[in-house]
């Protein structure tokens, strides 16, 4: 769920102080560059230098945002960068999914001012968390592969690192307006004081957002707030404070339909896909007999972020930098809970014809049930699942230079945290009550009917409520983080050369607490309690990497790395169970890059060759479907152990200006990702109770040469290319298009799927190939006084309405036989029974990208 990391990238923000990581002679040099190249970051920021950092780098400037970002996700802007795969997801606000080099957000070092955001639990980053967050960056870079961060994090897949703006900006301020298609409506203000004489300083944002987006009722409302204040005491000692917060509530599509849904469901039955289509939402009659919407599917989170910077010059060669911030997050997913009659919300009796939830005969059969002599789970209502957390932390970097080829740097990354995660009831869909069993400390069954809405946002910055044992349901556990770690990096630079050499080691605990477990109670023959005490993993890195530079047009420069990555919480306890898993062992990952870079007055260019070894990887897979010995099927999760996978490829990007008036940008990546060997998978079904695979030896599953799928709801893609044209007639006028090309995009796996080798040879489902085009137009307006000026601006996605698919959720082939008993194809082939779309099997469940959207935008400086 989208829960942990609440607004804590707009909320980091507040390092947008920049006084934590660097120097304040180097922050007037920020306000006063126009261009990244000539800024040198310090502390633990770790921007990649041109010609000088040797990692394979990307960089988005706050102009290009501005412009060019409209209501899109924020990451979608990374669409142009090679190996980067940014997708709509479900298609929520926020619901986005990213992948790099072939590894997901859990995989991916996400940054603010080179402060990690990731999830301590699971590692994931939620995009819904980052409104405002464009507002107020000054650049976003990119660096694919290992990176150059001196912190003990795992980029496996690489590092999005956002710098944002400082508080002692200039005096002055903006107001913007944006409009877009379904009622996308944004506003926000924001201004700096600039620094007093007293050093003294301020800047503020706020914004609201708000409306649809594409797909069926998928309506939101977003805030963000941020305020920095800072003093700068003296020229060695400098002190900031930020609050920062963006609490919102978004209706979700999370459940991806079938092709053929898509196509049954649509309103102008022509036999093509309605896009837009959502299973998880439907209709009531009210009072007034109006038909009503009503979500299923939704979201909600808010998580303010305090911060206090430190920087101490302590002299003209060492610097002290210390952040020490906390952040308390609330919030919460919602979904269906319990069956009636045995059936489930999504069970065919409660669809209406248009394919959505038919509330008006749930309400009815609701009504009826009762819960004095029912069963536990006997009516569904809507819940929430809880991901709530406290998260405190500070980090500490000292640098000092030895001369003026050498220098070093030494610090340390701790963080404490501890997350909730519990059930409360959101609707009763007209029942009396949700009758639970799941607590066996207290007295069960009890009927439930504490309501929690979930649009009622928070503001409180110190967390807000958390709901009481009696109102809770299904399940409560806690997960506690210890973290420590400590860092080094020694610089080298002369002449045409740099290199660096990088380390670090960290310890993190983990502990689970189950306060549905009975103290004693006994568990696969082993006694558990409600807590499980720490579990300490430890982990470390190591990498380097050199550039040199042949002369001011050519350079090369290589790195490599090598991490022992310690696993999630997840894989510490498996199974959601007390018990530590047997055979845990941390994550190996090895990787080496070479590079080529040409620099010239018109045109430079960047290749890039790097091959990544991920060995012993640990995955749970939800929303299963097994087939078991006796040829019934079940459904579950699947926890698969000791994966190994191989990631390589090659890389090209390139600007080519011919003249002052036109700029020619594009991109080129091509990847091999695979698996190697096989693995072992343990099945559970949704009961928790272990399950054995049909055709499958020891439960094995056979992954040798298989192309790396997605793990959830999203695919990979192992070609992309784009093309971009910038034409500026005339000055403050800037005309835009882009091509985009994506190629060899694989599914998900199926754990289900390879417990035999016919299935290993056939391998992942591999998705139809799609070329997008966007345009955009952007002007600015100067008044008499140059500090004040209108912009205004335009872009139209997806140009030519293009239908593709963007992710898929199942690999079903269209030479796999179709099974269900009540089908009249049964036994049939999908191609035989002509149940096919573009070359993929109907029954295939996918998100299709959004058809042709728009956004335009007006805004003040002054």
């Amino acid at each position: 769920m989208k829960l942990i990391n609440k607004s804590i990238l707009t909320a980091v923000i507040t390092l947008s102080t920049a006084s934590v990581y660097y120097a304040q002679q180097v922050q007037d040099t920020v306000s006063k560059s126009k261009d990244i190249e000539e800024v040198i970051l310090r502390g633990v920021t770790d921007i990649a230098k041109d010609r000088k950092t040797p990692v394979a780098a990307s960089t988005i400037k706050a102009a290009q945002i501005l412009e060019r970002q409209g209501n899109q996700e924020l990451v979608e802007l990374l669409n142009t960068t090679p190996s980067v795969y940014a997708t709509k997801g479900g298609g929520g606000f926020g619901d986005s999914q990213i992948v790099m080099r072939g590894f997901e957000s859990r995989n991916i070092a996400v940054m603010v001012n080179g402060m990690p955001v990731n999830d301590m639990e699971g590692g994931s980053v939620y995009f819904s968390n980052w409104t405002g967050l464009s507002d107020v960056t000054s650049f976003m870079q990119v660096q694919r592969g290992l990176g150059s961060s001196k912190l003990a994090i795992a980029s496996v897949g690489g590092t999005m690192n956002f710098i944002t703006k400082s508080s002692d900006m200039k005096k002055g301020g903006v107001i913007r307006l944006g409009v877009g298609n379904n009622d996308y409506l944004k506003t926000s203000f924001a201004y700096n004081t600039g620094k007093a004489e007293n050093g003294v300083s301020a800047s503020f944002l706020m914004s609201r957002q708000s409306g649809g987006t594409y797909i069926e009722n998928t309506d939101y409302e977003s805030y963000a707030y941020y305020l920095a204040l800072g003093y700068e005491i003296n020229k060695k000692h400098n002190l900031q404070f930020t609050i920062t917060s963006a609490p919102q509530w978004h209706d979700q599509r999370t459940y991806a339909p079938t092709i053929q849904n898509y196509i049954n469901f649509n309103p102008d039955n022509d036999g093509t896909p309605y896009r837009r289509y959502n299973s998880d939402f439907g209709y009531y009659t009210d009072s007034s007999g109006n038909r009503v919407p009503l979500a299923n599917r939704a979201n909600y989170y808010s998580k303010p972020v305090m911060m206090l910077n430190w920087d101490w010059t302590m002299s003209e060669k060492s610097k002290l930098s210390t952040v020490a911030y906390m952040s308390n997050g609330r919030g919460g997913g919602t979904g269906d809970l319990g069956r009636l009659g045995g059936k489930s919300i999504n069970d065919a009796s409660f669809l209406d014809t248009s394919g959505h939830i038919n509330y008006d005969a749930i309400f009815a059969a609701n009504a009826a049930v009762d819960l004095n002599t029912a069963g536990a789970g006997s009516t569904i209502v809507r819940r929430s699942n809880i991901n709530s957390h406290n998260w405190y932390g500070i980090l500490a970097n000292f640098q000092h230079q030895i001369n003026d080829n050498w220098n070093f740097s030494i610090g340390t990354d701790d963080r404490y945290y501890y997350g909730y995660h519990y059930q409360v009831l959101t609707d009763l869909y007209g029942a009396a009550g949700y009758k639970d069993n799941a607590n066996k400390n207290l007295s069960a069954p009890r009927i439930v009917n504490a309501l929690y809405d979930y649009k009622k946002l928070s503001w409180n910055p110190f967390g807000g409520k958390l709901a009481p044992a009696e109102d809770q349901v299904g399940y409560s556990n806690d997960g506690e983080v210890l973290w420590y770690s400590a860092f080094g990096q020694v610089e080298y630079t002369k002449d045409k050369l740099s290199a660096f050499l990088q380390g670090s080691v960290s310890n993190q605990g983990y502990q689970r607490i189950d306060n549905y477990v009975v103290d004693g109670s006994t568990l696969k023959g082993q006694t558990v309690n409600t807590k499980t005490g720490f579990k300490n993993t430890f982990g470390y890195n190591f990498k380097g990497g050199a550039n040199y530079n042949i002369n001011e047009n050519h350079n090369v420069f290589a790195n490599l790395g090598y991490y022992s990555k310690q696993p999630f919480l997840n894989t510490v306890y498996p199974s959601n169970q007390q018990l530590i898993n047997p055979t845990l062992t941390n994550e190996k990952i090895a990787s080496a890059e070479v590079g080529y870079g040409f620099r010239s007055a018109k045109f430079s260019a960047n290749v890039n060759l790097y091959r990544t070894q991920w060995k012993d990887r640990w995955l749970r897979k939800t929303s299963q479907t097994f087939t078991l010995p006796d040829n019934t099927t079940t459904t579950g999760y699947a926890e698969i152990n000791g994966i190994t996978e191989i990631h390589q490829g090659v890389e090209f990007d390139g600007t080519y200006k011919p003249t002052n008036f036109l700029e020619i940008n594009g991109m080129f990546s091509w990847g091999d990702y695979y698996y190697k060997g096989n693995a072992s998978v343990a099945a559970f079904d949704d009961n928790n109770n272990p399950v054995t695979l049909a055709g499958s030896s020891g439960n094995e599953l056979y992954l040798d040469k298989v192309k790396v799928g997605g793990s959830g709801n999203n695919s990979i893609p192992q070609m992309t290319a784009s093309l971009g044209l910038t034409v500026k007639p005339v000055k403050d006028l800037n005309i835009f298009g882009t091509w985009r090309y994506v190629g060899k995009l694989y599914s998900t796996i199926d754990a289900g799927s390879f417990t035999n080798v016919s299935a290993q040879e056939r391998g992942v489902l591999k998705l139809p190939d799609f070329n997008l085009f966007d345009v955009g137009v952007s002007y600015k307006i100067r008044l008499q006084n140059q500090a004040q000026f209108f912009t205004i601006g335009a872009n139209v996605y997806n140009l030519f309405n293009k239908i593709y698919i963007s992710d898929s959720a199942t690999s079903i082939f269209g030479t796999d036989k179709i099974t269900g008993n009540t089908d009249p194809d049964k036994g049939k082939t999908y191609e035989e029974a002509g149940r096919m779309y573009n070359g993929v099997a109907t029954a295939n469940r996918a998100y299709f990208g959004f058809g042709t959207t728009w956004a335009a935008t007006l805004s003040f400086n002054f």
